[in-house]
């Protein structure tokens, strides 16, 4: 089963806002982009303003930060049912692993398209999603390198149960690609967010993926 998941990516409350209400009527499941500042050149809101309607079923939480143990608990305080944090980043991850995992939220790893999947395999077994990016840190808009899909294969590889998902320049003319190449969740930014009919972008990506 293949999943289009709408992303959130704003640096202020209002542009949050605007986002979420263009999606928030027919995505299932959300991922919403945050940034410090430091990890990604440019911040986004605060977790502390983080929100999402009810009727969204699943929300996950791209963790674009320098030391992502150091929000850990506002994370936990959200309930997501994802957390993604990036493999290149600082804090110890087995940590956050752990306080995830009390708390019955998923934890998830980021990979930088220079970034290796070999850093992962040693963690496999606590991992319950990687996320292969090819966008742009903090940004709608990125390009969707092609190339990385051997990440996906790779992964499948090591564990077949492993969900794999992809950020980064997903439209209309790659989505199936994607998928065929063993992407389980395609997050999908700016070609759904800057659609004149967001709803209309979001089937013709479910379509094409199922």
């Amino acid at each position: 089963m293949k999943t289009i998941c709408p992303t959130v990516l704003a640096n202020d409350a209002q542009d949050y806002q605007t986002q979420m209400n263009k999606i928030s009527g027919f995505a299932k499941r959300i991922q919403i982009d945050l940034t410090d500042g430091i990890f990604a050149g440019s911040a986004t809101v605060a977790l502390e303003q983080v929100w999402w309607p009810e009727q969204i079923e699943k929300v996950d939480l791209h963790l674009m930060y320098k030391d992502p143990t150091k929000v850990i608990n506002d994370v936990i305080r959200l309930k997501p049912h994802m957390a993604i944090v990036h493999a290149e980043a600082d804090g110890k991850f087995i940590k956050i692993v752990h306080q995830l995992k009390k708390h019955n939220i998923k934890t998830g790893v980021a990979l930088l398209a220079k970034t290796s999947t070999h850093v992962l395999k040693p963690a496999l077994e606590n991992i319950s999603h990687v996320l292969i990016f090819s966008g742009d840190l903090g940004k709608f808009g990125g390009i969707a390198d092609l190339s990385l899909l051997k990440k996906a294969q790779q992964l499948k590889e090591w564990r077949s149960d492993l969900e794999i998902g992809w950020d980064g320049g997903v439209n209309d003319q790659n989505a199936k690609e994607l998928a065929d190449g063993g992407v389980d969740v395609l997050n999908v930014g700016g070609f759904i967010q800057h659609a004149v009919e967001p709803n209309q972008a979001y089937k013709k990506l479910v379509n094409l993926v199922t």
